[in-house]
């Protein structure tokens, strides 16, 4: 476990860097135990809730922490905090790396402080930020596949 100086510099370092997107915009204001997040615009969908019921119980061996979204279909894991939201819009057709785990597409999008992967081909789209700590990160992407297989599948796949 990180010290709260650590995890005050993670937070920081979240806060100024890629990972950002509305999930540490508050970490830094006193630096609690609770990961700053925001629900995603269809956090509320019946989609969603019922992927929130597939969170994993760990991600690489992190347990459950707690996220100020004030809905379950926002998760986090360890510290540094892996990240779950589901309610995203469904991505478009792309040309951005896309891998294919466990029956789940996810774009992959490199960020100076670890990755974020967004499902491909559910509508809505679930988002998982990765601290590069967790490196390599694709490797936690099997822990999603239940809750990602839950949501309805618009079509489109990898290619």
């Amino acid at each position: 476990m990180t010290s709260p100086s650590t995890a005050c510099r993670t937070a920081r370092a979240l806060a100024t860097g890629t990972l950002a997107l509305g999930v540490a915009g508050g970490l830094l204001s006193g630096c609690s135990s609770a990961v700053e997040a925001t629900a995603p615009p269809r956090a509320a969908s019946t989609a969603c809730v019922e992927a929130a019921t597939r969170w994993p119980d760990t991600v690489s061996g992190q347990a459950p922490v707690e996220t100020t979204a004030g809905s379950p279909a926002v998760a986090a894991w360890g510290d540094p905090p892996v990240v779950a939201r589901c309610g995203l819009a469904a991505l478009p057709p792309t040309t951005q790396e896309c891998l294919a785990v466990d029956g789940v597409d996810w774009v992959v999008r490199e960020l100076s402080d670890g990755a974020a992967f967004t499902t491909f081909g559910r509508d809505p789209a679930i988002e998982v930020l990765v601290p590069d700590a967790y490196a390599p990160e694709p490797l936690l992407l099997p822990a999603f596949a239940d809750a990602a297989r839950a949501l309805p599948a618009n079509g489109r796949t990898c290619t």
